[in-house]
């Protein structure tokens, strides 16, 4: 077995840029090469399966994905050739997500005795649209009634420092886009024409920032968050005969799709307008009683001595898949205040902590609630 930093080094060498894997499963293989393989590889995204049965008991799996954003551009270092200073490491993926993949090869390289099975699920799409990552493996290991009954997804989940904050949910993705048709005219004659910017101007308050509950003790209220506002023609003599206005809501468990469509159609009623909404993520969450929540934290407190705050907060992440099937989840990981920035880094005392934080989790999983 390699030292911590050694493989933290050799995994940031591969470029894996979104879809392409850069040949790091076929290393991960080997490196963990004990573990039963499954692969699940859809057109251009490969993912890797991993498991060990150690005997009858709980399943849990250690998750996460081997694909960065492209490097872009203001580096003052190779990004895929990690420069080491004063014991901070700079390359794309240090902190999203190379450091959590490289924290559970290592916790699951040393894992001796477990009451149960170890496994590890990686994509290579993550970071793109997620079509053929992490889900397809979960439904190919639903067909073969093997889904884990317990996850550890390894994103950058930390604040401020390591190990403040551990994440038990995340919230819904809802997309809308409405489309108000009016009638184009002559701006000195606006009585002849039907400008839907001034029909939707007195209301706009009543969409802009709204808020469709009140949220609840695991998330904040589910926000209209208006992100584009265009019509017209860039010209100051003409009326627009259309506009469209794009949002996003980030939605609890008390806000679903519906409750929004009605919402945007009491308020627009009257207008001639079309609305349409598209769902990228349900939100989740796992209770805090969970044996993993409960696992996590108290190696949380043990290896940095206090306990992380739950959270929910945050975009999405491939942890949705596995709430999506039931399976109690958890992020834990490294701080996250670089990621898909240049020179992207991640301090190498945060990733052997979390080797700790995992290796301990793995010592003291509890073969009970399953």
């Amino acid at each position: 077995m390699v030292k911590t930093e050694e493989l933290f080094l050799k995994l940031l060498r591969f470029v894996s840029v979104t879809p392409d894997d850069g040949g790091a499963f076929a290393f991960i293989k080997e490196y963990l090469n004990d573990f039963e393989v499954i692969e699940v590889n859809v057109e251009k995204t490969k993912n890797l399966f991993l498991y060990k049965r150690f005997g009858e008991g709980p399943h849990l799996c250690f998750a996460g994905h081997i694909d960065v954003v492209p490097p872009g551009h203001g580096w003052q270092s190779e990004p895929f050739e990690p420069l080491v200073k004063e014991g901070i490491v700079y390359a794309r993926g240090a902190q999203d997500m190379k450091s959590g993949v490289c924290a559970f090869l290592q916790a699951l390289k040393q894992a001796e005795n477990f009451k149960g099975t170890l496994s590890a699920l990686l994509t290579s799409d993550e970071e793109g649209d997620a079509k053929h990552g992490t889900i397809e493996v979960l439904r190919e290991l639903e067909r073969r009634s093997f889904l884990p009954n317990y996850a550890i997804v390894a994103e950058p989940t930390s604040e401020v420092v390591f190990g403040d904050a551990l994440k038990i949910g995340r919230r819904g993705s809802i997309n809308g886009m409405i489309e108000i048709t009016g009638k184009q005219g002559h701006a000195a004659y606006p009585e002849k024409a039907i400008n839907p910017v001034h029909q939707v101007a007195p209301l706009l308050h009543k969409l802009a920032g709204h808020l469709l509950d009140s949220g609840d003790e695991d998330f904040t209220p589910s926000q209209m968050v208006i992100t584009d506002i265009r019509g017209g023609m860039e010209v100051s003599n003409v009326t627009p005969g259309n506009l469209k206005i794009m949002f996003n809501v980030r939605n609890s468990t008390k806000t679903e799709r519906e409750k929004i469509r009605v919402y945007v159609e009491d308020v627009l009623q009257g207008m001639n307008f079309s609305l349409h909404l598209s769902e990228s993520a349900q939100p989740f969450v796992t209770c805090k009683d969970s044996l993993i929540v409960k696992t996590v934290s108290n190696a949380l407190l043990h290896v940095k001595g206090k306990m992380p705050k739950l959270s929910t907060a945050g975009g999405t992440s491939d942890a949705r898949f596995f709430g999506a099937f039931g399976i109690a989840t958890v992020e834990c990981g490294v701080v996250n205040d670089t990621i898909h920035a240049p020179n992207e880094c991640c301090p190498l005392h945060e990733v052997e902590s979390l080797v700790e934080v995992f290796k301990n989790v793995i010592e003291n999983f509890e073969k009970e609630d399953v």
